[in-house]
């Protein structure tokens, strides 16, 4: 693995990263000493249930080492969009690393089939697959000038298995393949594209779930920290094997156990690829 990066201190952008797997992220790419983007709805921590803000996910990137940028950006407004990675070029004329993470998930784990469930769970498809398009439409042109770019859609296992009705699982597998395309598009310029599938995450999100459970129904199982898909990334956008990886989907914690990425507790997170599946090999097409 190289970890000779050109052109000073790398450049991010990080979508949706107020709270959970995006703020995450964020940090782990601060702690690697970049610049980084975070983009998110959340200006006050009452905008969600779950608190963050893009302003104090920028300030644990300063702490980290890093240099965080807050951006307050709708990931379903396009101007709004199109005006955040104009900026990242008017700043430094160049991007290195795009993490599409941002996503409009509703809880559907309520009894019942996706129609007894609320219509606004559709709404990932929206922004979680075609922000995803966009923030990386917006994005390409920055990342071929950088010479050495990555794009990475935060994936998970539901694209091939159950979790949270068929919206989500739509999203995910959707998600995959457009990082397989776009990887065909972005080679002859030196920029990879990945899908990387996280693991269960130690979020504000999934310990609020758990607190209402009752003790005996709570999960034991250690899950990642959010930051170990940022230590993942970090390493794959400095390894030599990053163009030879683009277009895949990609277990996370495999992953990491082939970059030498550990968590932040010193632990190797583990693959569920035996007990939710692994990904689906890529047609001969798309190399």
């Amino acid at each position: 693995m190289s970890a000779s990066i050109s052109n000073g201190p790398r450049v991010a952008v990080v979508t949706g990263a107020s709270r959970g797997a995006g703020k995450g992220i964020a940090l782990a790419l601060g702690q690697s000493g970049a610049t980084v983007y975070v983009t998110g709805r959340s200006l006050r921590s009452s905008d969600s249930p779950y608190g963050g803000t893009v302003s104090e996910t920028a300030a644990l990137v300063d702490e980290a080492g890093g240099r965080g940028v807050p951006v307050a950006v709708d990931h379903a407004d396009d101007d709004a969009v199109a005006e955040l990675f104009a900026r990242v070029g008017r700043e430094h004329g160049r991007l290195d690393i795009l993490v599409n993470n941002a996503a409009s998930v509703v809880n559907t784990m309520s009894p019942g089939g996706f129609w007894e469930q609320p219509l606004e769970a559709a709404d990932v498809m929206a922004v979680g697959l075609r922000s995803h398009y966009v923030a990386s439409f917006h994005a390409a042109p920055l990342l071929i000038a950088g010479g050495r770019g990555l794009i990475v859609n935060t994936g998970h296992y539901g694209a091939v298995s159950y979790h949270l009705g068929p919206a989500y699982g739509a999203q995910k597998a959707g998600s995959d393949k457009m990082a397989a395309d776009m990887a065909k598009d972005l080679r002859p310029h030196n920029v990879a594209a990945v899908s990387i599938w996280m693991g269960g995450l130690d979020t504000e999100r999934a310990r609020a779930h758990f607190a209402t459970l009752p003790p005996e129904a709570r999960p034991t199982a250690r899950r990642e920290s959010p930051q170990f898909t940022g230590r993942v990334i970090a390493a794959l956008h400095a390894s030599d094997d990053r163009m030879r990886l683009s277009g895949r989907t990609l277990i996370g914690a495999e992953l990491g156990a082939h970059l030498g990425v550990t968590d932040i507790d010193g632990s190797a997170p583990l693959s569920l690829r035996y007990t939710l599946g692994g990904p689906p090999e890529l047609h001969p097409s798309l190399y």
